[in-house]
């Protein structure tokens, strides 16, 4: 195919230069150049006058489009045209005899054959040959463009508040340094040497991703194995490419952070709602192991480091992991009772005294009342309804309708001392002596019914008790988890805030 290609651009460029012959003398002279310097070149053998001569290359790259990077194969993409200016002897022509550049196809010349060194997909051609423009004095100059795969380390620590150092190393496939030399190419107005990518502002298409803080180059001298071996001389062009972080923190840091911050929402359920604690924190662990299953598909699969997101989804995990044993905790707690467990006082006097004090509540122990605390008494008709009942059964009913008509009558009863009945009261211890028996049963049982009631109160204080400490320790645990949410999350993205790329990437080393 490579035959076919060359003989069918010879015969273009010779159709070309007859056509070009047949309508002017500029032509003509074109084409006696073309004869003449083509009719003994040999495009195999190695431009040089002597042996022992070192062939100058200059190479200057011009960076189009920054295509993309893809931190998962660690692959970077760019379009580039690739500037190659050298001097082959044998196409030496004066400025007389043609004043013009003249242009040949790249497959009749010899070409320094620079490739990619570090190329990831197998196509080390340029995507499209150009041709090869001969000066007068047989500077040779070839501008082709390429699209390239070239390898990228991808360092994932403060993923996505990263910067990476990109690389493109070019050198000559089959020459080593003794045979060919690569420089740095000049710059057109000052003529200064480009030791750097060159970007024009007009032609550059900025990437949505990534943008490009520096992109220094540097000459480096590749040694090979052997004693004699003189090494291959390469040219390094580095970009140094910081991520733009807004895509990353819209779609996944921030809903990240909000779904974390619902975990902390728990400790306002009550203490005694521990399933529905667990199932809040439960659900919000499984929301954030979505975000880490989609963090694993971004960035590479190395055990050298952990993305700075991958850190804060397993610092929120945590924090998560450690409020659901607390839930089951404080249920435990708020779920006791007298019979199942022995409240301590020390206990008691911590959590319903010492520590409501610190963190601004007025919970109490349960059961205890001030001594000196007036009690609100309520007055009823009740009270009055039992009086009157109370007199009734003391007196008979013909008594209770006559009883002011004895002394109207002039009929008077047994006297009253201080208010008090005589004969009522030894009727009464009369009826009392007979009844001994079972009024003494009645008491017994009112004893029993009070003491259980006393019994019942008392345990009841305590459960109370038990739920008030688990109001506590969930009080405690919330300021505790806050204060711990908002330093972690603070911390690990300040450290993402901190990862600037610095001034001078290549401090100490030699150009």
């Amino acid at each position: 195919m490579k035959a076919v290609s060359s003989l069918g651009g010879s015969l273009w460029m010779g159709l070309l230069l007859c056509g070009a012959a047949l309508g002017s003398p500029e032509g003509n002279k074109e084409l006696q150049l073309f004869n003449r310097l083509f009719a003994n070149y040999n495009k195999s053998t190695w431009p040089v006058r002597r042996v022992g001569e070192v062939l100058q290359v200059s190479v200057k790259l011009t960076l189009t489009n920054l295509i993309s990077l893809n931190a998962k194969e660690e692959t970077l993409t760019t379009n580039v045209w690739i500037t190659q200016e050298w001097v082959d002897y044998r196409l030496n022509f004066s400025s007389e005899e043609y004043d013009k550049e003249l242009r040949v196809p790249s497959d009749l010349v010899w070409l320094p054959d620079i490739v990619l060194e570090n190329n990831i997909d197998g196509n080390f051609d340029v995507a499209y040959s150009a041709n090869v423009l001969i000066s007068p004095g047989g500077n040779m100059y070839w501008l082709p463009p390429a699209i390239f795969r070239s390898s990228c380390p991808i360092e994932v620590t403060f993923f996505p508040f990263d910067w990476q150092n990109c690389s493109l190393v070019f050198r000559s496939k089959t020459h080593n340094a003794r045979e060919v030399e690569l420089q740095y190419g000049l710059d057109d107005n000052t003529q200064e040497p480009v030791k750097e990518v060159i970007i024009d502002p007009e032609a550059f298409t900025e990437n949505g991703e990534w943008t490009i803080r520096y992109r220094p180059a540097r000459l480096i001298l590749a040694p090979v194995p052997g004693l004699e071996a003189p090494g291959f001389s390469e040219i390094h062009y580095f970009l140094i490419i910081q991520r733009k972080p807004l895509f990353y923190t819209i779609n996944i840091i921030v809903p990240c952070v909000l779904i974390s911050s619902l975990v902390v929402l728990v400790y306002f359920l009550p203490a005694q709602a521990g399933g529905q604690k667990c199932t809040v924190s439960i659900s919000v662990l499984l929301a954030q192991t979505v975000f880490l299953f989609l963090i694993a598909q971004k960035v590479p699969e190395t055990s050298l480091s952990v993305p700075l997101i991958g850190k804060y989804l397993l610092f929120v995990m945590t924090v998560a992991t450690l409020i659901v044993m607390n839930c089951v905790v404080v249920l435990n707690v708020s779920l006791r009772s007298p019979s199942t467990h022995l409240m301590s006082p020390n206990l008691k006097h911590l959590f319903l005294k010492i520590l409501p004090r610190y963190l601004g509540s007025t919970v109490g122990p349960a059961g205890d009342e001030p001594q000196d605390a007036p009690r609100p008494r309520r007055r009823s008709s009740f009270s009055i309804m039992v009086k009157a009942e109370e007199y009734i059964l003391k007196k008979a009913r013909s008594e209770v309708l006559f009883e002011h008509q004895g002394q109207r009558h002039g009929l008077q009863r047994a006297p009253n001392y201080g208010g008090l009945d005589v004969q009522m009261t030894t009727i009464l211890y009369k009826n009392l002596s007979s009844l001994a028996p079972e009024i003494k049963e009645c008491v017994d049982a009112c004893n029993f019914i009070t003491k259980s009631t006393k019994d019942q109160s008392a345990d009841g204080a305590e459960i109370e008790s038990w739920v008030l400490i688990g109001q506590m320790i969930d009080k405690l645990c919330f300021w505790i988890a806050i204060l711990l949410f908002t330093t972690g999350t603070l911390a690990i993205f300040f450290m993402g805030h901190l990862n600037t790329v610095p001034e001078d990437p290549f401090s100490g080393q030699e150009d």
